[in-house]
């Protein structure tokens, strides 16, 4: 949606979905730039807007997107009519800025397919039970699409996006890695939240949730592909008993540069001290991750966790001013040249080893781990950023991910 000429190339898009006798709801974004641009109007009156005229103005870009196409549509000879997210109406909470969906009512929608329309649904926004247009924050496309699928019972989700599936890692790391057939929503969650930029991670939540299953398409091939093509390309996010779980232990490798490890060091062992450390950093609204507490010695152990990057100084500050003295920690002492790598894979269930395997991967490339976590599907390591590339590549070759 990136310009009016982007714009014709969706309408062409859908007119060729619905040309084939297929019910079409399209959920698009602001135009490319759009929502930073009127944030940064917002900025330039106020340093501290009202969360709730932030979204006023934010919702304005999914507006015009929406106009635009259902004009495009009807250049093309075909009935489409748009809608804001209130007139749906598209029922959520009222966190300004950071809504979360509630409900969506679906008689009108329905109305108008029934009649043969292709209707046309601002993402990112809706109303509150006072009235207020709310905004799902950054993404919120991605997360309104999908919940209009599950409210509209849809046979498929189709999430167009600039790339043209979900890969094994970052082509841009391992030029070798390779365009994912199907994932299951639980890898696809895992390897949305530890780093991979796909997808939104609230939209694949809902997905989940409701069992709808997503398409991840590129917007930048040629409208006119044939539909049958166009039909199996991407990479179909779907549920575990419709992949081969048996033919791939391992999915993919995600990795995020954004982490920092913060240690406080000396605390007394005790029962309540990880709630004492971290329940600060919790109420400074400061998301942790990674976890160790190291063996007690005389009464006092190292606690080690991790955050994201751009909230180290103030997890610091909370630490330094609200814990250090309350706990009677001898010090706190963190890093911001840290990467997490992982594993992920429903395989990692029916095959053992995977872990060794990583680990001895990651010791022959003279790697040190400095943190593991793990899940029933995903392996996690923190280590020194600048062997994060060399840990990706190493790992996706071991496992053999650059083969189908």
């Amino acid at each position: 949606m990136g310009s009016t000429e982007r714009i014709r190339n969706v309408a062409q898009r859908v007119a060729k979905w619905h040309g084939a006798g297929h019910q079409v709801i399209v959920v698009p974004s602001a135009m490319s730039g759009e929502t930073n641009r009127l944030l940064g109007l917002a900025k330039e009156i106020s340093s501290q807007p009202s969360p709730r005229e932030l979204d006023m103005l934010a919702s304005t870009g999914e507006q015009v997107s929406v106009a635009l196409l259902a004009m495009a549509l009807q250049a093309l000879g075909k009935d489409a009519v748009s809608y804001a997210g209130w007139q749906v109406p598209v029922l959520t909470d009222s966190s300004h800025t950071k809504a979360r969906i509630r409900s969506i009512e679906s008689s009108r929608v329905q109305r108008d397919l029934d009649a043969g329309k292709i209707v046309i649904i601002t993402g990112f926004q809706g109303i509150d039970e006072h009235g207020n247009i709310t905004t799902l924050g950054r993404g919120g496309s991605d997360t309104s699409a999908v919940a209009v699928a599950a409210a509209m019972k849809a046979q498929e989700c189709l999430i167009y996006t600039d790339v043209d599936g979900v890969y094994t890692t970052d082509p841009r790391v391992v030029p070798e890695a390779r365009r994912l057939n199907t994932v299951t929503f639980e890898e696809m969650l895992e390897m949305a939240s530890l780093g991979s930029k796909v997808l939104q991670i609230r939209s694949v939540e809902f997905a989940g949730n409701y069992r709808m299953p997503t398409r991840v398409l590129s917007s930048l091939t040629d409208p006119l592909i044939p539909l049958e093509e166009e039909a199996r390309s991407g990479t179909l996010i779907s549920f575990e008993e419709d992949t081969k779980m048996e033919q791939a232990t391992i999915t993919g490798i995600a990795f995020s540069r954004d982490e920092a490890k913060i240690t406080v060091m000396g605390v007394p062992d005790r029962p309540g001290i990880a709630y004492q450390i971290l329940g600060p950093v919790a109420l400074a609204n400061i998301e942790v991750d990674m976890i160790i507490q190291n063996q007690s010695v005389e009464g006092r152990t190292d606690f080690t966790f991790t955050v994201p990057r751009g909230d180290y100084a103030r997890a610091l500050e909370t630490l330094d001013s609200s814990v250090k003295a309350h706990i009677g920690a001898a010090n706190i002492i963190g890093d911001t040249k840290v990467s997490k790598v992982s594993v992920v894979g429903v395989g990692m269930r029916s095959h053992v080893g995977i872990a060794s395997q990583m680990f001895r991967t990651l010791s022959e490339e003279g790697i040190n781990i400095q943190m593991i976590s793990t899940s029933e599907i995903k392996i996690s390591v923190l280590i020194d950023e600048k062997y994060m590339e060399l840990a990706v590549r190493a790992l996706h070759k071991a496992f053999g991910l650059e083969t189908a």
